[in-house]
């Protein structure tokens, strides 16, 4: 049964990838002409080595001057066939590469519409793992097959033709025989798939526990977690080293089985060609020594292309394993596409609504339910609560990262699942607690939102959030580049350029997602002053844990277990002494 499963899946990937190979039809065309021409030339040689052996009949009778112009012929022959074969593999790495390329960059522009669930379901190292190591495993597997399979199959159909031309009964021997090496091949290469699967997808975990670890060095090495991060990675390493010597043992019988089979065919054509040649000697047309020749030389080419295919089987069950996972990802489910006509937002106002609104990441814990918020523009909306009450999850539904499952999200008036997510997205700053920096300079990370923006602009930004001062102490001051995520910052750094960036865009609402929770003190009270003007006139949604920062806010959602327990401005929260009052007082206390 699973091998039947197996089998479908294999042949599904093949004709994903028989697509794909279809774009590039004249090409192909034209490495198939190649390839029967490069077979003919080189079938062509025999015959004339074979009449060279013909004209050496005995001591003192041969024919020096045929054998010179049979040799010059052969020259120009091999000359031609060694061009040719080039011009092919040139026209087949072609191929080859722009196949993987096209694959790579579907993989990669599926990952940009994906919805986030996916993202948070499945990690990153393992994702990179699929486009980067998956594609090159597939594209060394697929040159292979078209460099190898196209020639190994016109050499056996050219090779069988010849031989019928010089011998029928010799080609009989040839064919009864050579079947053997096909079923045997089959046999192999049926089980090879599975074991190649498992190995790519080990290698991508592995990929993925790398990353992992490599990101979250600082972290390992402060918990002293080395000893159990090598144990994890020597059990994953063994997987990986025993299902990698599985499916390459199984896969390395297929070509020394293939040799037997070769072997018995060559010794086959030997025996009866020499068996022929004692019965017709002495006849009308004799079956000639350079007769002979020539069939044992198309037998060993004949038999040769076989060896060849079987490696090319056991390449290709490994290509199509890792270009299935390519296709796994390609074909994800992407995230909800929008309507046809959906609105763009150009210049929103600020009212946003929730009505009634239904969420949760799983189906078995509920998260947030039934909730209502109706925010006038201008207003500051603080959401207060414990870890895991749904704070951040209200700012992923507001930006739409994930579709509420109840109930419905208005921005000014309109549903947000009827507004384009890049209009929607763009009336929004956002600061989060994590901060993202990407490798570059400081000038075009802070102009990230707004990549036209001229410098006085962007120094206007920096200066708006207090980063002017440390980005001129940089080397290159904004030209500075930068390593991935900003590695050579300080996280409070980071988090300047990150709400400079915000500063730059100036957009309709915000979201400060604990924006200011890596900077000192100081620094964060002219920060909250620099927010404080840019939040007039702007809706503005803050999540915070130190309630210090929200005081002045307008209205403060306090949340528990995805619901609004309380609501109203600081004094009167305060003055009701819930939760909200518990929970000041909890930071607040002597």
């Amino acid at each position: 049964m699973a091998e039947k499963k197996s089998s479908g899946a294999q042949k599904g990937t093949m004709k994903k990838v028989l697509k794909y190979v279809g774009r590039h039809g004249f090409f192909m065309v034209l490495s198939i002409i190649l390839a029967a021409v490069t077979v003919a030339l080189t079938l062509y040689t025999p015959i004339l080595i074979g009449d060279a052996i013909d004209l050496i009949v005995d001591r003192g009778n041969v024919d020096f001057d045929g054998i010179f112009k049979l040799l010059l012929k052969i020259g120009i022959i091999v000359g031609a066939t060694a061009l040719i074969q080039w011009l092919m593999n040139m026209i087949n790495n072609r191929i080859t590469y722009h196949i993987v390329r096209d694959i790579r960059n579907e993989a990669f522009r599926k990952i940009e519409i994906l919805p986030l669930k996916y993202i948070d379901a499945h990690s990153s190292g393992e994702i990179v793992n699929r486009i980067i190591s998956d594609a090159d495993q597939f594209a060394d597997g697929l040159l292979m097959g078209f460099t190898q399979l196209f020639t190994g199959v016109v050499t056996i159909l050219g090779t069988l033709l010849f031989l019928i031309s010089i011998s029928w009964k010799i080609t009989l021997v040839v064919v009864i025989i050579t079947p053997l090496s096909l079923f045997i091949a089959k046999f192999i290469a049926g089980r090879t798939y599975r074991m190649f699967k498992l190995q790519s997808e080990t290698r991508g975990e592995q990929t993925a526990f790398i990353d992992e670890m490599i990101g979250n060095q600082k972290v390992v090495q402060a918990f002293s977690h080395e000893d159990e991060a090598l144990e994890k990675f020597d059990e994953i390493n063994e997987r990986l080293a025993k299902c990698s010597l599985d499916a390459t043992f199984y896969s390395s019988l297929t070509n020394p089985s293939t040799r037997f089979v070769n072997g018995v065919v060559y010794a086959g054509v030997a025996l009866s060609g020499a068996l022929m040649c004692i019965a017709t000697r002495g006849a009308v047309n004799p079956f000639t020594v350079g007769q002979l020749s020539c069939c044992l030389s198309y037998a060993n080419q004949y038999t040769k292309p076989f060896n060849e295919i079987s490696g090319v089987v056991t390449e290709l069950q490994n290509a199509l394993a890792c270009a299935a996972r390519l296709f796994e990802l390609i074909e994800e489910e992407p995230q909800i596409p929008e309507p046809k006509d959906a609105e763009v937002i150009e210049d929103a106002k600020g009212n946003v609504s929730l009505d009634n609104v239904s969420f949760s990441y799983s189906s078995d814990r509920r998260l947030i339910e039934n909730l209502s918020l109706s925010v006038k523009p201008g207003q500051r909306i603080a959401i207060v609560g414990p870890t895991g009450c749904g704070k951040t999850t209200i700012i992923n539904l507001l930006m739409r990262f994930y579709d509420v499952n109840g109930g419905a999200i208005y921005v000014e008036g309109t549903d947000i699942r009827n507004i384009t997510r890049d209009s929607l997205r763009s009336s929004y700053g956002m600061v989060l607690q994590e901060t993202w920096l990407k490798s570059g300079t400081v000038r075009e990370n802070i102009a990230m939102g707004k990549p036209e923006a001229t410098d006085e602009e962007i120094v206007s930004a920096a200066k708006a959030s207090h980063a002017h001062g440390f980005i001129k102490r940089l080397p290159n001051g904004y030209d500075t580049v930068i390593a991935e995520d900003g590695g050579n910052l300080s996280q409070g750094q980071k988090q300047l350029l990150c709400i400079a960036r915000v500063m730059l865009c100036l957009p309709p609402m915000l979201i400060l997602d604990e924006a200011t929770s890596s900077i000192d003190t100081r620094t964060e009270v002219k920060i909250q002053e620099a927010f404080a003007r840019l939040m007039k006139g702007r809706t503005s949604f803050i999540v915070a844990h130190r309630l210090s920062t929200i005081r002045e806010a307008d209205v403060i959602l306090v949340m528990k277990d995805g619901h609004i327990i309380e609501q109203g401005n600081h004094e009167q929260l305060l003055e009701r002494k819930g939760f909200y009052y518990r929970l000041y007082n909890s930071q607040f206390a002597v």
